[in-house]
């Protein structure tokens, strides 16, 4: 019997780095057992050239990212979600749209490499530090035993990578 894959949505406001480092590092990381997307609330319309170029130094997909709004996962014939988690503050305060299907929904945050100055060093810097932390947060996730978790216990257990306490 095939293993069955799990739909995973990352939200973020703009849609521009955190969530699309998430989304390319559990499409490559999650062994078929996952599919990942992301959107933001208020996406920016593209994606942060810092984000694309510590993805492609990774070896990590690129093709398809784009910014794009979580609107399109809401609306009829769009992949129903399994898991929903926030990677950014303020898409976690944000009234989100109906999810069909109920997905498991966590807050994972991350600090903003976006929102860092300074040189180009610095920046790639910040990029690479929330990249660490979203791919630590994700390796615990595939490594996760969901079929055998009840969801109560599979919900604290999101929330614990989210807390960084894995």
């Amino acid at each position: 019997m095939a293993e069955r894959v799990y739909n995973v949505l990352f939200l973020c406001t703009g849609n521009s780095a955190r969530s699309i480092l998430a989304e390319s590092s559990l499409n490559a990381e999650g062994g078929g057992r996952f599919l990942a997307f992301s959107a933001g609330s208020f996406p920016k319309g593209e994606v942060n050239p810092f984000a694309i170029t510590l993805l492609k130094q990774l070896g990590l997909p690129t093709e398809g990212l784009r910014s794009k709004s979580w609107d399109e996962f809401a609306k009829p014939g769009a992949p129903e979600m399994d898991f929903v988690f926030t990677v950014c503050d303020n898409a976690a305060g944000e009234a989100c749209p109906f999810w069909p299907g109920q997905p498991m929904t966590a807050h994972w945050g991350v600090p903003d490499p976006a929102a860092v100055t300074g040189t180009d060093a610095v920046k790639m810097q910040a990029f690479r530090e929330a990249f660490r932390m979203l791919e630590a947060r994700i390796r615990l996730f595939t490594a996760l035993p969901i079929e055998k978790l009840d969801r109560i216990r599979l919900k604290a257990r999101l929330d614990d990578i989210g807390q960084g306490r894995g």
